[in-house]
């Protein structure tokens, strides 16, 4: 006999429940090289999108002027040492006052600063990497003319990532509460390809505070990048999986829309229909976990509820089970 409506029930078990968030990808070290002294830009010793050791020269600026710089500093501080040791022996003698070894030393002092700083200014016109990374593209080319502070280019280490993605209130304490003494959030990244990526992140930091206009807290997932896929400034989405206890399933196609609003058609013992708005946890192929709206025992329609109306009465209907249900459509985890 063919039925005009068919019902069924949502059916209550543990399921595994995966959200996606928006994400931003970054390198966990990521800076700006600049210029530190004045001058023409005479050698590049790296090229844009390569590795570079920590400690490896990858610019120089011409050294010219600081080396004359570190000449003089040099023999002055030679000049001012021979001038100390000459009035120290004329000191011994009492031949000068202990004042005038005095300022003799401090003229020496005076001198080796000025040699230090003389090769600390030489120092600077070789640029190195401060640690192991990728270069960006370059802002500056061969023979150009450099002022202090001027960018020449970006490193990123990307040995691993910073992943950060932000977590509404009531999802962060469902994670929270799950999870398990001393473990930790283990979290998937779909890249912009919509492919997963194969290294699995840990959820190491999260902020303090809740962004209270949006009930928002942000989340910061560390990821291996041995490979370097990943790159810094990439977006994507943080893939997070929990078990939502005692869950409420019900087919999609059970449920309609009205002004962005879920519903369900729910029938009552005497065959009434009643228009029931339902909350929506989690979205899986062709079916809705859901929080609140209707109970396990529910009766809710399946098929025909383009037929009928709020508060309608329908002659007989078919009802079957929901696991019966479920098993025909595309995803049902046992």
């Amino acid at each position: 006999e063919e039925f005009k409506f068919l019902a069924t029930s949502p059916l209550k078990k543990d399921t595994t429940v995966s959200r996606a968030y928006v994400c931003q990808i970054r390198a966990i070290q990521h800076i700006e090289l600049r210029a530190l002294e004045r001058g023409y830009l005479q050698t590049i010793y790296v090229d844009e999108g390569k590795t570079v050791r920590k400690g490896q020269t990858m610019f120089q600026i011409m050294p010219l002027l600081y080396r004359a710089e570190l000449q003089k500093a040099e023999a002055e501080a030679n000049y001012a040492e021979i001038e100390y040791l000459n009035t120290k022996q004329l000191a011994d003698s009492n031949v000068v006052s202990k004042n005038e070894l005095l300022l003799a030393k401090a003229k020496l002092n005076k001198a080796k600063a000025e040699l230090a700083l003389a090769q600390v200014h030489l120092g600077f016109t070789e640029i190195k990497a401060p640690f192991n990374g990728i270069i960006d593209r370059f802002q500056v080319r061969l023979g150009s003319l450099l002022d202090e502070g001027d960018l020449l280019t970006t490193l990123s280490d990307n040995s691993e990532m910073w992943v950060y993605f932000n977590v509404p209130e009531a999802e962060y304490l469902n994670y929270k509460t799950n999870l398990k003494k001393d473990s930790v959030m283990r979290v998937k990244l779909q890249m912009a390809n919509y492919e997963i990526f194969e290294y699995t992140g840990i959820v190491k930091t999260i902020e303090a505070d809740f962004n209270n206009e949006k009930g928002n807290i942000a989340f910061r997932a560390t990821f291996p990048n041995p490979k370097g896929l990943l790159r810094h400034g990439e977006t994507g989405n943080v893939i997070a999986t929990s078990v939502m206890k005692n869950a409420l399933i019900i087919p999609q196609k059970s449920t309609f829309e009205v002004l962005e609003k879920k519903y369900v058609f729910v029938i009552d013992k005497d065959n009434v229909i009643h228009k029931k708005e339902i909350t929506i946890a989690s979205e899986l192929p062709d079916l809705f976990v859901i929080t609140d709206g209707v109970t396990e025992n529910d009766r809710i329609m399946l098929e025909g509820i383009r037929k009928v109306r709020d508060n309608e009465k329908i002659a007989e209907y078919k009802y079957e089970a929901p696991k019966k249900v479920l098993k025909t459509l595309k995803v049902y985890v046992e």
